[in-house]
């Protein structure tokens, strides 16, 4: 199921110029011009000292500008002009087919004999033998066969641009103990954000298996998809804007979906690009656990307030995330990926990887296996990776990448085992570290004691 992880395109307009603090997100906003990827995000340019800078709108799921260059001043005056020329930029830019044709085109595919089967490669499409001529000069594969269909993200190739899209595909293994789970925790019904290899699997199963009653909603940016699923089964979506490129009938095919009839509960799985905005994410998640509340039925009894949901994400980011769900909790176990290079499963130290599974569930009700390494700790009551070691005096199971942490005295907390405790810094950081460093506080607005993502100065959506 796609890792996207740092996946498809991209995430967030100028990520990477954010991290060095010259940008900072506002976030969606009513009326906001459009770009081939939907309606652009409102940034804001910051500089030291000064409460906020000039706004403007960026493309929400390129981060490089060369991939899309969409760029407008929020207080720009654009001509009649120039609004008609983007309008056919954006049409133009559209995919050959639209996602009703597609499925036409499936079918007609499945009635071609083996020998007729072709895909090419370089278009990434199925091909009709009326249209053989048009690609006679690519490369092309042969008797496409119908495993090969039930397979597409095998079929079609991983999107690995890391600047505009990292497609990284979940194993076999991260993949199956997933279905195995919410199959366990009870739902029927899984809302796949960008996870088209848990989708497939669960189309795969449901069309071999007459006894398996899961469902899947397949919702990502890679309109190559289309190709293989009926409207029912995928949706054309833009999580970094909570944009439905099928318009309303593919918002309804989305909310449908959420309504849990027959007692069917659902669950969102997500595994948005690791280069992506944290809060244009959680902003779309918000958006359809809203959409999940809207089907809910006078009289029926929710557990809990939102959806339930795991957020496949690095560690890393579990401060973020908890910034906009404050329910969520993280679980040891390691998801990995068959086309990522460092994130692999059995790698020891360092090198593990560092993707994870966030979720709004009871964390005691995620099982993990004991034979992959992960025990259950009864102070803890959840799963913890085997070197995750209790500690007595933060009353926790501490590590957060796979290691057995220490314990600092004088930071009172628990620290990464190659950390040292620096009497000048008066923290803990590695042995070789500069301690000239001083820390100028806020890029924002100068203030010490916070960073520029959590500065008051700037409104976040």
């Amino acid at each position: 199921a796609g890792p996207r992880g740092a996946r498809r395109e991209g995430g967030g307009a100028m990520a990477a110029a954010q991290e060095r603090g010259a940008l900072a997100l506002l976030g969606p906003a009513p009326g906001a011009p459009c770009c081939p990827h939907g309606p652009a995000l409102l940034f804001v340019k910051t500089s030291q000292g000064k409460e906020e800078g000039r706004r403007f709108y960026a493309c929400s799921a390129c981060r490089d500008r060369k991939d899309c260059n969409f760029f407008q001043w929020e207080d720009e005056k654009v001509s009649e002009t120039r609004l008609a020329a983007r309008e056919e930029y954006n049409r133009n830019h559209q995919p050959s087919f639209t996602h009703r044709q597609n499925v036409d085109r499936y079918k007609n595919f499945v009635l071609l004999p083996l020998s007729k089967r072709r895909f090419c490669q370089e278009c990434q499409q199925l091909l009709l033998p009326a249209e053989w001529e048009e690609h006679l000069d690519h490369q092309f594969l042969c008797g496409i066969s119908t495993a090969q269909l039930k397979s597409p993200s095998q079929l079609l190739y991983p999107l690995e641009n890391k600047k505009t899209n990292a497609q990284y595909l979940f194993a076999d293994r991260s993949c199956q103990f997933l279905l195995n789970l919410l199959i366990d925790l009870g739902f029927r019904r899984v809302l796949s954000v960008g996870t088209p290899r848990l989708h497939e699997m669960i189309q795969s199963k449901a069309s071999q298996e007459e006894d398996f009653s899961v469902r899947s909603l397949l919702l990502d940016i890679d309109f190559r998809y289309s190709q293989f699923y009926t409207e029912d089964e995928f949706c054309h979506y833009n999580m970094f804007n909570h944009y439905f490129f099928g318009g309303e009938a593919a918002r309804e095919t989305c909310r449908k979906f959420l309504d849990e009839e027959n007692g069917e509960r659902v669950i969102m799985v997500t595994d948005p690009p690791f280069g992506g905005l944290v809060e244009a994410l959680a902003s779309s998640f918000k958006k359809l656990m809203a959409m999940w509340k809207e089907t809910e039925k006078e009289g029926r009894y929710y557990s809990q307030m939102e959806v339930p949901m795991f957020w496949i994400f690095p560690y890393f980011f579990e401060s973020r995330i908890l910034d906009f769900f404050p329910s969520f909790s993280m679980m040891d176990y390691q998801v990995d990926y068959d086309n990522h290079a460092l994130y692999k499963h059995g790698k020891t130290g360092r090198r593990q990887s560092p993707v994870r599974i966030f979720t709004n569930l009871t964390p005691s009700m995620i099982v993990l296996p004991e034979e992959e390494g992960y025990r259950f700790c009864t102070v803890c009551q959840r799963y913890v990776s085997s070197g995750n070691q209790h500690c007595d005096i933060c009353n926790s199971c501490t590590s957060k990448d796979g290691r057995r942490w220490k314990h600092c005295a004088l930071c009172k907390k628990c620290v990464k085992p190659s950390w040292f405790h620096c009497n000048n810094c008066n923290c803990c950081t590695l042995q070789k570290h500069s301690c000239e460093k001083i820390d100028v506080g806020c890029f924002v607005c100068g203030q010490a004691g916070h960073k520029r993502s959590t500065c008051p100065s700037l409104s976040h959506t």
